[in-house]
């Protein structure tokens, strides 16, 4: 069900032009922002994803729970000052996790690479 909203959802904001494209940075840039504190990656992936393996230092806000409405503690995990990167596994929920958090942080950016992308490139696994 969740979805079938998430797919209702994309294409009613995508037809009103409100969808936020891929970030056109490389995994090599985004490593190094994250790397010097300049970025942060999140983890829009739901908990069984995050729990089979995640990026170290990454912070987890899945993409079901903000489809409810951002919660206070969720917006405290969105520094205002930084780069937001998001990734899920093939980069379609973190676009529509970017359409939501965009209000939050106008640097939303999210990924077209997914996780395994993302380890395959030099990221760390947590353990």
């Amino acid at each position: 069900m969740k979805w079938t909203c998430a797919v209702v959802f994309t294409l009613l904001i995508t037809s009103m032009g409100f969808a936020v494209e891929h970030t056109k940075d490389s995994l090599a840039t985004i490593k190094k922002n994250v790397e010097s504190k300049k970025a942060v990656l999140v983890d829009v992936r739901e908990k069984g994803e995050w729990d089979a393996g995640h990026v170290k230092g990454a912070i987890f806000l899945p993409l079901s729970s903000l489809q409810d409405g951002i919660t206070a503690a969720e917006q405290k995990k969105l520094p205002q000052d930084k780069v937001v990167y998001l990734h899920c596994a093939v980069g379609f929920r973190a676009k529509i996790a970017a359409s939501l958090l965009k209000k939050y942080n106008d640097k939303v950016r999210p990924l077209p690479q997914g996780y395994e992308e993302l380890i395959e490139s030099g990221f760390q696994k947590s353990k």
